[in-house]
């Protein structure tokens, strides 16, 4: 099966955040920035999930936006794992 047929899942590293909303340019359904100045993910139905390592699934459609919002982040703070087996596909620790 390839990651793209792979039930995927996003979180933010907080601590590494630096605030420039990369992320919320790429792919406003599933990253936004807080009244702290942090990037969080959002739940499926829009709701800002605050607590620290919280997970949101990757739509599909959405995949390409997630995957280079990762690349792209200057905190290196954007992690994307398979929910299966929590192996990081884009992110600092992907292989």
């Amino acid at each position: 099966m390839s990651t793209a047929e792979e039930a995927l899942e996003v979180w933010i590293d907080q601590d590494l955040c630096t605030g420039d909303g990369i992320c919320a340019q790429y792919a406003p359904e599933v990253f936004e920035l807080d009244i702290d100045g942090l990037a969080y993910v959002k739940s499926g139905d829009d709701e800002l999930l605050q607590d620290p390592g919280a997970t949101t699934a990757v739509p599909l459609p959405l995949l390409r936006d997630v995957a280079d919002s990762a690349k792209e982040c200057p905190g290196d703070c954007i992690h994307v794992r398979r929910i299966s087996d929590k192996v990081e596909v884009y992110g600092p620790e992907a292989e």
